[in-house]
């Protein structure tokens, strides 16, 4: 069993967030992979599905993005999982917009969502963080990850979660590093495709 958890928040007035981009790759997941339904479990939003031989359980917490720790951790216990079977999908401001990357352990860089799940089966677990860019200064933070994304922002968008999708039978695999290369290699981040060669992170 691995565990795939997206942080964003609940209401509906944050769908189409930049904070929710983990929530999106999990429904982008989900029908890509024809999982089952999704039901009220772990204080979140649940479906499972089976990718090969490895069978997979998708988390939306519906904690509100801060407290996302408490369904991660409830749902790692109940069944088990050791933290590195655990990815958690967010966005990064670290990371350019369309960039894409695995880290394994590390600190929360100050995302609070991330900051909950370490407190809740420690830091060993797998980040997949969606870069967003961040605005260029700390204190429009809040307001730029809680608004929607750009217009202009959509087609990079769309190709990244269908590469995050259409690679997961690889995660599921435990070829992480492979799993990485795929989704770059599929969705190259806007600045790849204008400079025509991969940037340092």
């Amino acid at each position: 069993m691995m565990i795939l958890a997206g942080l964003g928040n609940c209401e509906p007035k944050y769908l189409k967030n930049r904070h929710n981009v983990g929530f999106m790759a999990m429904d982008v997941i989900a029908q890509a992979w024809s999982a089952g339904p999704w039901r009220k479990r772990f204080q979140s939003l649940a479906c499972e599905l089976t990718v090969g031989s490895n069978k997979l359980l998708l988390l939306k917490p519906q904690t509100f993005y801060n407290n996302s720790g408490h369904a991660v951790g409830e749902a790692a216990n109940f069944y088990k999982v050791e933290p590195k079977n655990v990815v958690v999908f967010h966005d990064e401001l670290d990371l350019a917009p369309g960039k894409f990357r695995m880290k394994l352990g590390g600190g929360a860089a100050g995302n609070n969502g991330i900051k909950s799940v370490t407190s809740q089966i420690g830091p060993d677990f797998r980040r997949a963080r969606i870069g967003v860019g961040h605005p260029g200064d700390r204190n429009r933070v809040t307001g730029y990850v809680l608004s929607d994304f750009a217009k202009a922002e959509e087609s990079w968008l769309i190709d990244l979660l269908d590469a995050i999708a259409d690679s997961v039978d690889l995660l599921a695999s435990g070829d992480v590093d492979a799993f990485q290369t795929r989704v770059t290699h599929k969705a190259p981040a806007p600045e790849v495709i204008k400079r025509g060669r991969p940037d340092a992170d």
